[in-house]
């Protein structure tokens, strides 16, 4: 078997990634040797690879949907976007530069279309089935030219095309439909037709509709997924001020202790990896939020600092609002904060940036004894090791060079007081070393706050991939996803006009 699908969506943030993580974790299940791919990846949630490879957190989780381990092949593009107008350019894992949008689109993402087809040939190599993730829309007719992440990666590979559409939205017939009929006859003929995604309801009341649906396009309905909370793990696309990136969507079990411990995490311009806090959502009895004002933190047991892709921009916006007099008030009570990567940088005395924001110097929140220096290279590592005396693993993503020259050492960065400073993300994710940071946090908040002893983090992680694999056994057709997969888009299906514009 040498079988393949994309997954598109008729919007942003339609489900492709968990229906994508859903099809990998459902095929494993099967006995399928299968791996995700993602030509073409925008976000500032990334992850490190063992070989030291920068690629989406999205394309990671599905790869342990797939139960394999990532690789720079399964996303050779990631776009870090570092403002409006421009975003670092992460090939086959290492950054190659920054591109405003109009000169990636201009040329250089045509020309990266030989490299991710190269990239999902020798997974395909491997592999009995690679599962594809699009973006955006594969209706975005301006783009269309240049694309090598939807129809143009289908076209180059003869990959079958699954349309996905958010029914919660509404709109979802039209937007089947208006997709269809915005792309070249080529095109057409590789859409083999849909999946709806987060239904609620009596499907028997849809039906009707999807049968118009496949009267006027021809094209049939896969399966109808129904609504379900906290499946949005590992998200790609920007914070919506909410928390549907976390475990359980942070819906607080019982406490362990007689108090819950409140999580602030001040949600700075563009936060990269807020997928850090997941962890911290996971426990019972620990209640997280995303903050934007001071009067946000007074009641908050901890407050997180987290990574950013603009370090100083975060520290003005933070300045701005009144959030670092208030992050420094909180160090001098002795009330806990915990800065991340950027946010570590932020919480130091200066940083010398000639790489992200040009500025120069910047004087820092001064909490801790932390010197920062932006280096041209970025690190991007996978480190070991241990702290508050449990085992601990986390990875490194930055610019940004620390020199440490007090306070106790934490990880590769330090602490004073109650507050506490690394780039290591994803370390909260041991668990060992979370109840015993979560315990340091609630002896110095004075909270009556316990641990439990039991939630492990990864097994939570692997029962939403389950939940996900679920979906699609009990609400798609899997026989016709089978096929698809394995021989391709149907042949003879019909041209729907107008088509893509000359």
């Amino acid at each position: 078997m040498n079988g393949g699908l994309l997954v598109a969506g008729t919007t942003s943030d339609a489900g492709k990634s968990v229906v994508t993580a859903g099809i990998c974790r459902w095929l494993v299940r099967q006995g399928v040797k299968v791996a995700p791919f993602k030509a073409q990846n925008m976000s500032l949630n990334s992850f490190v690879t063992r070989e030291g490879a920068e690629i989406g957190r999205a394309q990671a989780m599905q790869a342990q949907a797939c139960r394999i381990e990532p690789t720079a092949l399964m996303n050779p593009v990631l776009l870090k976007p570092g403002g409006e107008q421009s975003s670092q350019v992460v090939l086959l894992g290492k950054p190659v530069g920054e591109l405003s949008a109009r000169g990636y689109h201009g040329g250089r993402q045509q020309r990266l279309l030989g490299t991710v087809l190269d990239c999902l040939a020798e997974l395909r190599g491997t592999y009995d089935a690679v599962i594809c993730e699009g973006a955006g829309s594969p209706a975005e007719i301006n783009l269309r030219r240049t694309d090598i992440v939807n129809m143009g990666i289908a076209r180059g590979a003869r990959l079958p095309v699954l349309v996905v559409g958010d029914i919660d939205r509404g709109g979802v017939f039209a937007s089947f439909f208006g997709t269809v009929a915005l792309l070249s006859r080529e095109d057409q003929e590789l859409v083999a037709g849909f999946l709806v995604n987060k239904f609620r309801g009596d499907v028997s009341l849809l039906e009707p509709g999807l049968d118009m649906l496949h009267g006027l396009t021809g094209r049939r309905t896969y399966g109808v997924l129904p609504f379900r909370h906290g499946l949005g793990i590992d998200e790609e696309d920007g914070l919506r001020v909410s928390l549907r990136g976390a475990v359980r969507e942070s819906e607080v079990s019982a406490p362990v202790g007689a108090d819950v411990l409140r999580v602030a995490v001040c949600a700075v311009p563009l936060m990269s990896n807020f997928t850090d806090v997941d962890a911290l959502a996971a426990e019972p009895g620990v209640v997280v939020r995303f903050v934007d004002r001071p009067e946000e933190l007074a009641d908050a047991d901890l407050v997180v600092v987290p990574g950013t892709r603009g370090t100083v921009r975060a520290l003005d916006w933070l300045r701005a609002r009144g959030l670092a007099d208030a992050l420094v008030r909180r160090a001098a009570e002795g009330r806990p904060t915990l800065g991340i990567c950027g946010g570590f940088q932020i919480l130091g005395e200066h940083i010398e940036d000639e790489v992200e924001s040009r500025r120069g110097r910047v004087d820092g929140l001064g909490v801790l004894p932390v010197r920062v220096r932006f280096a041209r290279e970025k690190t991007l590592t996978r480190p070991v090791g241990r702290a508050l005396g449990e085992p601990v693993q986390g990875y490194e993503i930055h610019h940004g060079v620390a020199e440490v020259t007090g306070g106790e050492p934490f990880l590769d960065g330090c602490r004073v007081g109650a507050v506490w400073g690394t780039h290591w993300h994803g370390s909260l994710e041991s668990d060992g070393f979370r109840r015993a940071f979560l315990r340091e946090v609630a002896a110095a908040a004075g909270r009556r706050f316990v641990p439990a002893p039991g939630t492990s983090f990864a097994a939570l992680r692997e029962e939403q991939l389950d939940r996900l694999g679920d979906l699609i056994e009990q609400h798609a057709d899997t026989d016709a996803l089978w096929r698809l997969i394995e021989s391709g888009a149907p042949q003879g299906l019909p041209f729907i006009p107008p088509g893509a514009p000359a």
